[in-house]
């Protein structure tokens, strides 16, 4: 290899379009403090276990759709790092009683581990070859799950709760307290995924999702670039799985089957797949509909299927590109020649 090779040139945006750290992060605070007021002036416990369910869901959403939207790699996987999340933590907190962010952050390493053996492989293969090798993967760890049942229990799934002591004044043993907390590993890890995709080596993912010849051409390496993507996706994903295990109190089976995966395809489809907030309008589409579906009819898989296919055939987009396709052709037509005087 090349001195050249070895530091490869990535894709540049315009200096103009770069959005501000400090815009996205006074966004992200108004976000979160309007929302925590909601919590204060509607003291629900519904509400409460929808913002915190949707916090996690939105966050594994968001890490699955840095793989599908922006790199073109579509895993049917992505839900092993979703559940290996929320057991790896469960299973720090209940055998060794560390503190809780330590938990996390030895959480956040092991998925690491996990995504580079893993992605390594994967990313060997192309199109439909990688989306069912890293089906094959997420359900050997299920397999796995299932059948080491001393530790992890099983289909039982992992039983005792998940410890959890306070930290810097915070207990997530109150509702309260995990509510602001998921609403701010949601705003956190969005904003550090926002700027994943809008800096540099975003832009060598879009071009490599367009034409990876090309960018190995100009002296990208695409297995590279293409790693690294996994491997954050896979540590995000496992974020939210660890937001949803303080939530649940314990780690499931469920968390890392083929069906999980599934949900985080439906939640981009749904919410939309080039817009960035896309996943997140998804996350919470898809838990209204779970929880207006499920109260209502028992054929909730009926329904859910037919909403699907609506968005599918329908809008052929999710909601949020939809709406963005919207204000971008009433912008072009506004600054049409002529417009205003007809």
């Amino acid at each position: 290899m090349t001195a050249q090779a070895s530091t490869p040139p990535v894709a540049t945006m315009p200096a103009a379009s770069r959005p501000t750290i400090m815009r996205d992060v006074a966004v992200a605070a108004i976000a979160v403090a309007a929302l925590i007021l909601l919590r204060l002036i509607w003291p629900s416990p519904a509400l409460t276990d929808f913002g915190i369910r949707v916090a996690a869901l939105a966050i594994f959403a968001t890490s699955l759709n840095l793989l599908v939207g922006y790199t073109g790699m579509v895993s049917f996987g992505h839900g092993m790092f979703f559940g290996f999340g929320s057991y790896c933590f469960g299973l720090i907190m209940q055998r060794l009683a560390v503190p809780l962010p330590l938990a996390f952050l030895a959480t956040i390493v092991a998925t690491a581990l996990l995504a580079l053996v893993v992605g390594a492989i994967c990313i060997r293969l192309k199109d439909i070859y990688f989306s069912f090798i890293t089906l094959a993967f997420q359900m050997l760890i299920y397999s796995l799950i299932i059948a080491w049942v001393p530790l992890t229990g099983g289909d039982q799934g992992l039983q005792g709760g998940i410890p959890r002591p306070p930290f810097l004044g915070i207990n997530l043993g109150n509702a309260f307290h995990l509510y602001v907390f998921a609403i701010v590993m949601l705003a956190a890890s969005l904003l550090v995924m926002r700027h994943i995709v809008e800096s540099s080596f975003g832009y060598t993912l879009r071009m490599i999702r367009d034409n990876a010849d090309r960018a190995t051409f100009l002296g990208i390496n695409v297995f590279r670039v293409r790693l690294m993507a996994f491997i954050l996706a896979g540590v995000f994903a496992a974020i939210g799985g660890m937001v949803m295990a303080l939530f649940v109190s314990g780690a499931y089976p469920e968390f890392s089957n083929w069906t999980m995966s599934g949900e985080g395809i439906f939640m981009i489809m749904m919410g939309g797949l080039s817009t960035f907030i896309g996943p997140t309008a998804g996350a919470i589409l898809l838990s209204l509909l779970n929880d207006l579906v499920t109260r209502r009819t028992e054929h909730h898989g009926l329904a859910l299927g037919f909403v699907i296919l609506l968005f599918a055939l329908g809008l052929k987009k999710g909601i949020t590109d939809f709406v963005a396709d919207w204000f971008r052709a009433r912008r072009e037509a506004a600054a049409t020649p002529g417009h205003q005087g007809s």
